[in-house]
């Protein structure tokens, strides 16, 4: 069944929770995650293998909301009704990440708030930051003059970052973004006014990546070994930029310069900007 992007989740939602309460499911909280984790695939290259965005990734954004039933949510009613039907979920924020002031409706999809809980929580370990988290929901009657009329942001599955204002935690979350863009998971895009990333979670692909990531990671516990922690590379590569060094660079990824060393082959410490660095993410 398809539904139009104006109407359509709400009664679908409750639909599926007057079939399921019928079929003794026991309400609708313990069948609903089994439809978020339907397969959907999708064909063709992806949209986009950088954070410079474009028509043709706000396209592909928005086609996949419409492809999800997900709901444009129009005022700040609408919005009430899709988290009073449980769809929409808060962004509470912890010691990893925070919720700007300036943030219309902190509540998103539950798979980005998975995606934002464990992007903050692997960017704070590496980096030593917390993440800023700009934009959530924004009912269309809440869109900026500069959005697109393709935007996202209505729906609940994307969320914007502040940019930092240092360049290895920058490189670190860019890398991160390009890595699970590969994977067909998100679609990041940098944005130059204000900076800041704007990401748009593919919900259904992200919870299956998830669920991967998580039995993979149960699996090596079981064996003894050191799990991975899921879409936080273990070697990045930096840039060295003017004023970087082999400390700072460092202490930004959560490593050391002894290790840096080792991973690049340096007898000292001198490092030039331009030059290329093999940089391996730490976990302190």
């Amino acid at each position: 069944m398809r539904f139009s992007p104006e109407l359509p989740e709400e009664e679908a939602y409750l639909k599926a929770q007057s079939r399921h309460r019928r079929r003794g499911c026991g309400g609708l909280r313990l069948c609903f995650p089994v439809l978020l984790l339907v397969a959907i695939s999708f064909s063709g290259p992806l949209a986009a293998q950088s954070l410079r965005g474009g028509l043709r990734s706000m396209q592909e954004q928005h086609q996949r909301a419409i492809d999800y039933d997900y709901s444009f949510a129009r005022n700040a009613d609408h919005v009430q009704r899709l988290i009073d039907l449980g769809l929409l979920v808060p962004l509470r924020g912890n010691d990893s990440y925070v919720i700007d002031d300036e943030v219309s409706f902190p509540y998103t999809r539950v798979e980005v708030r998975t995606f934002v809980e464990r992007l903050a929580r692997q960017y704070r370990s590496a980096c030593g930051e917390v993440l800023v988290v700009t934009s959530a929901t924004r009912s269309l009657d809440r869109q900026p003059p500069n959005s697109s009329p393709l935007s996202v942001h209505p729906t609940g599955m994307a969320v914007d970052l502040r940019r930092s204002n240092h360049r290895p935690c920058r490189a670190w979350l860019e890398d991160v973004l390009l890595h699970l863009e590969e994977r067909g998971t998100v679609e990041a895009t940098y944005e130059r006014w204000p900076p800041h990333y704007h990401i748009a979670v593919y919900t259904h692909e992200y919870a299956r990546y998830v669920e991967r990531v998580e039995a993979e990671r149960r699996r090596v516990a079981a064996s003894g070994q050191v799990a991975d922690e899921g879409p936080m590379p273990s070697v990045v590569r930096y840039e060295v930029r003017s004023g970087d060094s082999l400390w700072t660079i460092a202490q930004a990824y959560g490593t050391t310069v002894d290790e840096l060393q080792s991973a690049n082959k340096l007898r000292g410490t001198r490092i030039y900007a331009g030059q290329t660095l093999e940089v391996p993410v730490g976990s302190r």
